[in-house]
This record gives structure tokens, C-alpha cells and sequence, in this order.
């Protein structure tokens, strides 16, 4: 019951340097090169511990070496694989919510600060959850609170407006 547990605890210490040392720990196991993403830090932490902790409950409950050991693979690999894709998942996520200033001709937005006929003004949008200020211009004055619409985009910061038309 030993031998588990110190294979349990080995996996969590594994799971715990992923945690604190994160890809230099991953680019330290390179050298398995398994499996792509799915072979990680956090998956052979995963399994290393649940084979181990599963293992020793699993003794403790049958007396029986080769069902325990059973147990803890079963265990291991279904925690392993579990870890491996969340982890893979986690790592490739994020790009799809960044708004882009690109993105936003066509879109409607509300005067923040009144846009005077030669000068900036400002006008607040929102875009997959975030809400973004940005300078706007417009060729006609536009009053605080009007919505309107984005015909260009002058730069990252600013953009061309139009008042929606009634």
C-alpha cells in the first residue's frame, strides 16, 4: 500500500511543478514526445495520482494486488487523458473573444462625449463581452447618447461615425 501512495504522491508533486513552473516543466518532458498536447505535465501528474491514490483504496478495500493495480490504471488513465485535454484546451484558448478595431465597421455604438464637427469625441462599444472606448469623428456634430454606426476605422483608437438613421 506504500508503493501507491508514493506513486499518488509523485503525481501530485508532478501536477504541483506543472502548476508553479508550467511550460519550462512541459519542455523538460519533451523528450517523450507522445501524443501531442494530450502527453503533458498535468496528464502524467493526473495519472500518476489517481493510479496511485485509486490504487491504495482499492488494496485497502479487496486485498488483491492485480485488481488494485487494475483499478489504478483504469483510474489513471481516465484522470490522465481528463487532464491532458483540459490542459490542451486551456492552452489553445482566449484568441476568439480579443476585440479588434478591425472587426467593428458596421457596427453600432453610442456617444460617450459629444463629437463636435471638426474635432474627436468618444463613443463606447461592445464586442464579445468586452466594452471598448474608442475616439470617433463624424462629418456632423453628434449629441452624448446617440447611437450610431461605425463606417471606418481611422486607427486602433479611432474610428469614422454615422447617427443611425430613424
Amino acid at each position: 500500500m506504500i508503493t501507491f501512495f508514493v506513486i499518488g504522491g509523485i503525481g501530485i508533486a508532478i501536477l504541483l511543478l506543472s502548476i508553479v513552473l508550467g511550460d519550462l516543466f512541459d519542455g523538460a518532458l519533451s523528450f517523450l514526445d507522445v501524443g501531442g498536447d494530450l502527453f503533458s505535465s498535468a496528464a502524467l501528474g493526473g495519472f500518476l495520482g489517481a493510479f496511485g491514490f485509486a490504487g491504495a483504496i482499492a488494496l485497502d478495500a479487496t486485498d488483491n494486488l492485480t485488481a488494485s493495480v487494475g483499478v489504478g490504471l483504469v483510474s489513471g488513465v481516465v484522470v490522465g487523458l481528463g487532464a491532458g485535454w483540459a490542459s490542451s484546451r486551456l492552452q489553445q484558448g482566449g484568441d476568439e473573444s480579443t476585440v479588434r478595431t478591425s472587426t467593428l465597421t458596421g457596427r453600432t455604438a453610442t456617444v460617450l462625449n459629444a463629437i463636435p464637427a471638426d474635432g474627436y469625441g468618444e463613443v463606447t462599444i461592445q464586442v464579445a463581452g468586452h466594452i471598448t472606448k474608442l475616439n470617433a469623428r463624424s462629418a456632423a456634430p453628434v449629441p452624448t447618447g446617440t447611437p450610431v454606426t461605425i463606417t471606418a476605422v481611422l486607427s486602433a483608437t479611432s474610428v469614422q461615425v454615422a447617427p443611425l438613421e430613424a
